[in-house]
């Protein structure tokens, strides 16, 4: 049986863990296996205690022929079949440098970043690094990542076990930031004097049949923030950036032939979608709206290739942005942040655009170039439902499709530095530094040239190297990803406090409640249609349960992060078919919510540093604000928010 294996491979490439402090033995689950699977039962994602659950990543070894094809899954139930695991996990963040922006992108071309904590000469004592670990994949008893420290206090970063069929799982941390010299939190991404319980690193098997020994190609785990939106995909994702990145580069071939089912239809899908997660694209393009694409009659319409919805297809494309037309106008889709977001924008990089490869794809969508009906049966629900040769690539897929890539501000799961080819050994497949090897040091600051560098940090990876760039504690950067961010001058009739927005699918910004899904459902009182019209069309503010200024609001989300709802999938039972079939509700918040308005802390509007220092020009920067917008008092939150001044020009 061995004869037909020429060498194996660890899937998924890239797998995706992420934070949880439930304690229960049943406090975690699997994250997605395959690209599409089905919602979970309401209150699956945390605990009777309200404790979120852990998202488990869990890897499989595949045996490969000579000519490149899946064979097998591997398993230590297969005869003579032996297998070991080892990963090592990671987080280097309080020892890389700040994050301003992607250093690729033109705005950092003359930016040199500090180091973070750059007074603490002992960079050692700032990494958290418990060693590489290994289990024996029959060995049922569970690994601990312990060993690693901070500034001399002990952080754990969760632990791996393995399955009743020897499949590795990786178990990230607790969701715990800790400050052991009681700094105060004051930015979005940058905290010296904390770490978090993040972590990356390389996952690595190895496996023999009889006397034989495999070369097993290694896989990395990244161990990220929670996903509160686990039923939302957002319109670019981690996949679509990562095939665009090889596409792009020539190693992966973009669609010969355009599927209305495979490849338009999801882009589509996800903006309507975004309306669990965004008041203004609920607006748009949500149930009931003028673009709400999900519409059968409307979703006919842009599936044919009749000359007839010729101008309907062209009206969807030019809709969305192209740089080089639009400039910095807000105005085209998707109405997202870029990459280059600042409060005083420099650049096209202020709004996001779909990938090079999803335009293309789109293109001759418009064009008519495509085929209406092809792979209309979409993915399956199971892994196990799928040829063992298709299992490998549904797995990586689904792994990094619920990731984001948009924007890289540093981003929620990881960050720009994966658009650069320079950083694999193959599509998706990241190249490993030899073992024991320190990475580069690069001196007191980061700059462009050094990042992009033939021996910068952009080649072989090590434990760390992925989340190094992201925000320290994760918890800021969560609590910072607002909607409809403005600066004081910006303000005027056409200002939208819904959008553009920051990574609604992973964090909302404005959700269906459940008291407003009850009153839809018909579940409370005799609500009239008006009543359930206005139930529906309400989304409450997900931050409302933060208070005070800015900073006030970083210190309260690392302390009761795991208070905000998780966006779930409840049925619309009522069958009059005056509401989408499934709707998706925020979970009672933790957050002491009585008396406090859904609009609570809906508005987010940038001052200066110096004006946010005084109680009285904070004042009458919020008297402005509510003159110029109608807004109510507490529905604005007024002070200065480093996210939105990178380059510290407003410091």
């Amino acid at each position: 049986m061995s004869d037909e294996i020429a060498y194996a491979r660890i899937h998924p490439a890239i797998g995706i863990a992420r934070v949880g402090n439930s304690t229960r033995p049943d406090g975690w689950f699997y994250g997605p296996e395959v690209p599409e699977p089905p919602a979970e039962a309401p209150g699956f994602y945390k605990d009777e205690q309200g404790a979120v659950k852990r998202q488990a990543a869990r890897f499989r070894i595949y045996g490969y022929d000579a000519d490149g094809r899946a064979v097998r899954e591997l398993t230590p139930g297969d005869p003579d079949t032996a297998i070991e695991w080892q990963v090592h996990l990671a987080n280097t963040k309080a020892a890389w440098y700040e994050f301003r922006l992607p250093n690729d992108i033109p705005d950092m071309k003359d930016v040199q970043v500090p180091q973070r904590n750059a007074k603490i000469t002992d960079r050692a004592s700032l990494i958290i690094d418990p060693g590489p670990k290994s289990i024996n994949a029959t060995d049922r008893t569970p690994v601990e990542f312990t060993g690693g420290s901070f500034l001399g206090t002990p952080v754990p970063l969760g632990a791996m076990h393995t399955d009743q069929d020897g499949h590795l799982v990786v178990l990230g941390g607790a969701g715990t930031s800790r400050n052991p010299h009681g700094d105060n939190l004051v930015s979005f991404g940058n905290n010296d004097g904390w770490c978090d319980d993040t972590a990356d690193g390389p996952v690595t098997a190895t496996v023999s049949i009889g006397s034989r020994r495999l070369t097993v190609e290694p896989a990395w785990v990244v161990v990220a923030p929670p996903n509160y939106a686990p039923d939302v995909k957002t319109i670019r994702t981690l996949h679509d950036e990562l095939v665009d990145v090889f596409v792009q580069a020539g190693t992966l071939q973009a669609p010969k032939r355009v599927s209305f089912a495979r490849d338009v239809e999801p882009i589509l899908r996800r903006f309507c979608e975004l309306q669990w997660v965004n008041k203004g694209f609920a607006t748009a393009f949500g149930f009931g709206g003028p673009q709400h694409f999900l519409d059968p009659a409307a979703l006919a319409r842009l599936g044919s290739t009749a000359d007839r919805d010729r101008e309907l297809r062209r009206q969807v494309y030019t809709s969305l942005r192209d740089h080089a037309r639009d400039g910095l106008s807000p105005v085209p889709w998707p109405w997202f942040y870029g990459d280059g977001m600042s409060s005083r924008p420099s650049s096209p990089l202020q709004y996001l655009a779909l990938s090079p490869t999803q335009d293309g794809l789109l293109l001759a969508w418009m064009n008519g170039d495509f085929d209406p009906d092809g792979d209309a049966a979409g993915t399956p629900l199971r892994l196990a439902d799928a040829p063992v040769a298709d299992q490998p690539d549904l797995l990586d897929r689904a792994a990094l499709d619920f990731c984001l890539a948009d924007a890289f501000h540093p981003g929620c799961e990881v960050t720009w530095p994966v658009r650069h080819t320079s950083m694999y050994r193959s599509p998706l497949r990241l190249k490993h530094r030899a073992d024991g090897t320190p990475g580069r040091e690069y001196g007191p600051t980061l700059g462009q040239a050094q990042v992009l560098a033939a021996d910068g940090p952009l080649q072989e990876q090590g434990p760390g190297d992925l989340t190094r760039w992201m925000a320290v504690p994760w918890q800021t950067d969560t609590v910072s990803c607002r909607s409809g961010y403005e600066s004081a001058a910006g303000l005027g009739p056409r200002y939208d406090p819904y959008l553009p927005t920051f990574w609604p699918a992973r964090v909302p910004n404005h959700v269906l409640t459940e008291r407003d899904y009850r009153t839809v459902n018909k579940e409370t009182g005799r609500p009239t249609e008006d009543e359930r019209a206005d139930a529906f069309a309400n989304r409450a503010s997900w931050l409302r349960g933060l208070h005070g200024s800015p900073t006030d609001q970083l210190a309260q989300g690392v302390a009761e992060w795991y208070k905000f709802g998780i966006v779930e999938v409840r049925p619309y039972t009522v069958g009059d078919g005056r509401y989408p079939d499934r709707l998706q509700v925020e979970s009672v918040p933790g957050f002491p919510l009585e008396g406090v308005p859904d609009s609570a802390n809906l508005v987010a509007i940038h001052v200066d540093a110096a004006t946010a220092a005084q109680d009285s020009a904070v004042a009458a920067a919020a008297g402005d604000v509510l003159a110029l917008t109608g807004l109510a008092p507490h529905e604005v939150t007024v002070g200065y928010f480093d996210k939105l001044d990178p380059l510290g020009l407003e410091r």
